[in-house]
């Protein structure tokens, strides 16, 4: 997980969406952060991490359900948000950090 280290040190805003592949809003949030992406363009990353495969990198971050969102910023958390939020939520949250 250093390369995930090195994205969330970064200047740029990164979206970490915490996920499990057997969570039904989880395979929601899909197409959602799809859209976040192509909407925000280079202005933040977003990445995915499956917590079943990380599961001692999730702990560290405190997930304890599924999807959890979180933006980070040099390393810092900015953001975090359980459940599935409305994508103008999500927009408006990496815009508030860039």
């Amino acid at each position: 997980m250093s390369k995930f280290e090195e994205i969330i040190n970064s200047t740029t805003p990164t979206l970490v969406d915490f996920h499990a592949e057997w969570c039904g809003p989880c395979k929601m949030m899909s197409p959602l952060l799809e859209q976040v992406s192509s909407e925000i363009g280079g202005m933040a990353k977003v990445i995915k991490v499956d917590i079943d495969k990380n599961q001692s990198f999730a702990a560290s971050y405190g997930i304890r359900s599924v999807p959890t969102l979180m933006i980070f910023k040099e390393g810092k958390v900015m953001w975090r948000q359980s459940g599935v939020p409305p994508k103008h939520l999500i927009i408006e949250s990496i815009k508030n950090h860039i």
